[in-house]
Order: C-alpha cells, then sequence, then structure tokens
C-alpha cells in the first residue's frame, strides 16, 4: 500500500517554489489600487527580494532633490503605513521634476523595484515608468517645511501636524493600543458596552463638567424673533377675543335661525380661526427674552432633555448596569472635564478604558489592571517596534527599555499607609516634596514617581486609601476609615489606573452620597442595582492619553491625541 503521508520529492520542491514565490510577491491594498509602502519597506530583508517586480504606490513627499542637472530626481516617499520612507527615482522624461520635488506634494507613481547600489541605506528603490496623479505644494505657501519642527508649533496647525513623523508615529501607537485594549478584552470574555455622551450622572461628584442645554440658543431665538415680532399687547389680546365672541355669536345665531348647515359649518370654521389665532396671540405674550427662570432659578424643565445634562466625565456608572446583568464588560470613548488648567497633564476632552467585573474583589481588580498594562506593552513591542525604536531615537532614550521591564515584571503592591510611611521616610532621610506627606493626603504626582522611579523603580499598585479622598462608590473597608480603592502607578506618568471594588451595600452607599454632599434622587437608578440583586463587582479605569505618554515618552498630553481640546483651544 503507498504512504500518502510523505509527499514526494518533486512534490515539495513544487512548494517550495510556491512559497519562495509568495514570499517576494508584494500584494496591493485590498481597497485601493496600490501597494502599502510597509509592505515593502519593513520586510525583514527591507524590500531586497521585492526586486523585479512592478508596483503603484501612493503618498507624500518628505524630500525630494533633483540630481544629475535635473535629469532626475529622488523622493523620499511616506503613506503613513509605517515610519520609514520608501525611496523613489524619476527621469525628468517621465515627468516634470520640480512639481514632484517639493515637501508635501502628493504622488501616484508606477515602476520597477530595483536593488540600489552596494553601501547604500536603502535596500530597494522604485524606479519610476509613470506619474499617474500629482497633488502639488507651493513651498513659499506650504505651513510644514521640511525643517525640524517643535510639537508646540504643530499643535498651531493642527490639520497638517499628522504629516509629520512625529505625529504620524503617534498616531500608529494610539491605534495599536486601542487594537489591544479591545484584543485583550474581547479574549477574556468582556462584552463592550457603548455608554452615553450625555449623562445627568457626575459620576466623580466634582462638580467640574460640560453643560449640555438648548436654553441660550432658544433664548437667542426668541430674542430675534421679538425684535423681528414684538409681542402682542393686551389690547390685541382683547381684539382678538372680541372677534372670536363675534363669531361665536353669529354661529348661535344662525343656529336658531335654522339656517342652511353649509352656512353654519362655513361660521363654525371661521369660529375655530378665530380662536387658534386667540391662542397664538396668548402664546406669544408669554415670550420673554432671557433664559427661562422659576422660582428665582433656572428652569430646566424647559430645556431639551427636561433636566440638567451634562458631557460624561466618566461611562462607569452606566457600564456597572451592565455588569450587574452580563457580568463583564468594558467601555472605551471619550469623556470630559470643564478643569480650566493648562498643565502638561490635562485635557478637556480625553479618552478612557473602564472595565467592570462581577462577581470579583479588590484582588481581581489588580489583577485584572496589571494583566491588561502587560498586554499592552507587550502588543506595542510586537507590533510597533518601529515606531517605539523611531520614540527611542527621538524622545525618550529609556522608552522600549521601559516597555520591557513592565511587561516582564511583577508589580510592587503596597497598602496606601505603607505608601504613606515609605515618603515619609524619604522625608527624613532629605527627600524634598513640593506637597507634603501626611495619612489622609491624595497623592501628587511627585509622591507617585518617587515610589515607582526611586524606590521601587517598577509599577506600583497602591490600595486601600483614605474614604475621605475617594469617590462614594468605592466599597468601605471593615476599618471605616479607608475603602477597597487602588491606583497603578508606573514611571513617567505616575497614576495610570484608578479602581476600587463598588460599594454593593445599599445602606452604606446612600449614606455616602449624602456624605458627600450629593442628591440622591438622580442615583437612585444606581441605587436600584443594589436594591434588587445586588452583586460584588469592582472595575477601573484607564487614561488612555496617559497610556501612550507612558509609553512614548512624550512630555505633552495635547501630542498623543489627535484633536487636542484644552482651555481657549478647540480647533477643527
Amino acid at each position: 500500500m503507498a504512504d500518502h503521508t510523505t509527499p514526494p520529492s518533486n512534490q515539495l520542491a513544487a512548494a517550495t517554489l510556491n512559497d519562495d514565490v509568495a514570499a517576494s510577491t508584494v500584494k496591493k491594498h485590498q481597497f485601493s489600487d496600490r501597494v502599502l509602502i510597509r509592505s515593502i519597506v519593513s520586510r525583514p530583508d527591507g524590500g531586497a527580494g521585492l526586486a523585479g517586480q512592478r508596483v503603484r504606490v501612493g503618498g507624500w513627499v518628505k524630500t525630494g532633490r533633483e540630481q544629475g542637472k535635473g535629469s532626475f530626481a529622488f523622493l523620499e516617499v511616506n503613506d503613513g503605513s509605517c515610519p520609514a520612507n520608501l525611496q523613489v527615482i524619476v527621469d525628468a522624461a517621465v515627468a516634470d521634476l520640480a512639481q514632484l520635488v517639493q515637501t508635501g506634494t502628493s504622488v501616484s507613481v508606477e515602476g520597477l523595484l530595483k536593488n540600489p547600489p552596494e553601501g547604500t541605506k536603502q535596500k530597494v528603490e522604485l524606479r519610476v515608468e509613470k506619474v499617474i496623479d500629482v497633488g502639488t505644494v507651493d513651498p513659499a505657501k506650504y505651513p510644514i517645511p521640511k525643517t525640524k519642527l517643535t510639537l508646540e508649533f504643530l499643535r498651531d496647525r493642527i490639520h497638517f501636524r499628522p504629516r509629520t513623523n512625529t505625529i504620524s508615529a503617534v498616531a500608529r501607537i494610539r491605534n495599536a493600543l486601542a487594537f489591544a485594549t479591545h484584543t485583550f478584552f474581547q479574549e477574556h470574555g468582556f462584552l463592550y458596552v457603548h455608554t452615553p455622551i450625555v449623562t445627568t450622572s457626575d459620576c466623580e461628584g466634582a462638580g467640574e463638567m460640560f453643560q449640555v442645554t438648548t436654553l441660550i440658543n432658544e433664548a437667542e431665538r426668541v430674542e430675534k424673533e421679538l425684535i423681528k415680532n414684538p409681542p402682542p399687547s393686551e389690547a390685541d389680546i382683547e381684539a382678538g377675543n372680541f372677534i372670536a365672541k363675534e363669531k361665536a355669536e353669529t354661529v348661535n345665531k344662525q343656529k336658531s335661525d335654522k339656517a342652511d348647515k353649509a352656512v353654519i359649518n362655513a361660521s363654525v370654521f371661521e369660529l375655530t380661526k378665530a380662536k387658534e389665532n386667540v391662542a397664538k396671540l396668548v402664546e406669544r405674550s408669554k415670550l420673554k427674552p432671557g433664559i427661562p427662570q422659576k422660582d428665582g432659578k433656572i428652569d430646566y424643565g424647559q430645556d431639551f432633555f427636561g433636566r440638567q445634562a451634562f458631557l460624561t466625565v466618566s461611562g462607569q456608572l452606566q457600564v456597572e448596569t451592565y455588569a450587574c446583568a452580563v457580568s463583564n464588560v468594558y467601555t472605551f470613548g471619550p469623556t470630559f472635564r470643564a478643569e480650566n488648567s493648562h498643565t502638561s497633564r490635562h485635557l478637556a476632552e480625553f479618552w478612557m478604558v473602564e472595565p467592570e467585573i462581577a462577581f470579583a474583589d479588590l484582588k481581581d481588580d489588580m489583577n485584572c489592571a496589571e494583566a491588561y498594562v502587560k498586554f499592552m506593552c507587550h502588543w506595542l513591542l510586537d507590533k510597533c517596534l518601529d515606531d517605539m525604536e523611531f520614540m527611542a531615537k527621538n524622545y525618550d532614550k529609556t522608552c522600549i527599555d521601559r516597555l520591557r521591564m513592565v511587561a516582564s515584571t511583577p508589580f510592587e503592591r503596597i497598602s496606601y499607609t505603607e505608601a504613606v510611611e515609605l515618603l515619609l521616610v524619604a522625608v527624613k532621610e532629605g527627600k524634598k516634596f513640593e506637597n507634603a506627606v501626611e495619612w489622609g493626603i491624595d497623592l501628587a504626582s511627585e509622591h507617585e514617581r518617587y515610589l515607582t522611579e526611586v524606590k521601587f523603580q517598577k509599577p506600583v499598585i497602591v490600595y486601600n486609601y483614605p474614604k475621605g479622598i475617594k469617590a462614594f462608590y468605592m466599597r468601605v473597608n471593615d476599618d471605616l476609615k479607608t475603602v477597597a480603592a487602588m491606583d497603578v502607578l508606573v514611571p513617567k506618568v505616575g497614576e495610570l489606573i484608578g479602581g476600587s471594588q463598588r460599594e454593593e451595600r445599599i445602606d452604606i452607599i446612600k449614606d455616602r452620597i449624602l456624605e458627600m454632599g450629593l442628591p440622591l434622587e438622580p442615583y437612585e437608578w444606581y441605587l436600584d442595582l443594589r436594591r434588587f440583586g445586588t452583586v460584588k463587582h469592582c472595575g477601573f479605569g484607564l487614561g488612555f492619553e496617559r497610556m501612550i505618554l507612558f509609553a512614548t515618552g512624550i512630555d505633552n498630553i495635547r501630542d498623543v491625541i489627535p484633536f487636542p481640546r484644552y482651555p481657549g483651544r478647540a480647533d477643527l
């Protein structure tokens, strides 16, 4: 009987040949008639094995220069798929070189991939046979010259900054971290829930919220309307009532005279119109300029939602409703805070990743947070190393080592009380902090960074904080002084994650809400989760931009979000 488990040698040879052909073939993008530059230059051989292939690429010229007395030009073209450029060579016979060499020019070109001369940096270059499209640039007016630009300069040219090496690298790193986030939680059985942007709940109880209202727009509309068409006077209303009264008397007389039905119907129609006119006059007479008020306060009952509404500071409270029904959930979206802060660590709009885990306690919360941070670090090292190498070269030479350290090192875990004791020891030994250290304070960034960068030289999870500095929903511990809260602190940024076991006991959480000076009514739905089928659960929030700061080593949070919003600025 023939052995079918081992293919004949000629089949093996054919398979090897096919593999080699596949390895040296570059595929077009599925939804575009071009090849991504990444699929050429990011191969292990730098693209050298693709020599001889005819491809079409599109991108923007980073630098360009004419050579050989204008007989040909070198272009460095980048399409955003990776940090590396593709060197493109265009002969003067193929296109007008003066149009192509300007920084910022978009080009779509077709040609043959070739191995450059030995000793050059590039492993492959494109010899252009045909220029398909050109988006020209006037170098005298183009706002992003090829000189080195500061990140602060680029914030004033927000719509062009993705064309720079730094911001495009940040965009790819941000994308990778978002993909890693969804991958981590999906692989661990979490359900992705979209929580609302507009809310009537203040999760933090801080009061620094953006209000959502149509009262101002409506007041402006009414004011314009009243200028254009002044409200009716009492005399106008009386005149309208008089006409309606006359119409009513006419109808009554026609009925008593047993007039023709068609005549009566016509008069009834006139009476109805007269009454409607009076109603409109009365309604318009009530229009007054300004914001509507009731009992000396703004009347939010006339607002769009019939009550005060805000942009959310967190999706946590809402996503808890799903955790208390389908167990493990997470939300990942924009959050907002109207804090008038101009520091390098604050934004008015920022993104949060917020998981909630049912039937879990603070220890489970810490385990999940640590695993998630490590997963993201591994992901960047595996999927985004070229961009991380760019960051290490240009911004923070330790950023890759930091990712490797966090990915491979168990996080230190200490109680808040132990953390304060360590800080007090440091003060006794001569360490100076701007913020005084004592039990009960909210740890400042300098305290957090001392613990992670000096004392332990690795990430630290601090747990069991004083209840006076934490939110009402955190579970009160048996000592009645602390709550089951935890913060994940990392080198470079300090606090990266804040989380807690949630208070599932209704009497205690009601007392906590009142202690914080908050009204119970807006949180009745939240209390219902404790009244009916309450469950032990926990969760945390990760500031997504802070994770990018930690990963890249960039100093200002305004440079790691595509469209930063902060006091005085909301461009685009």
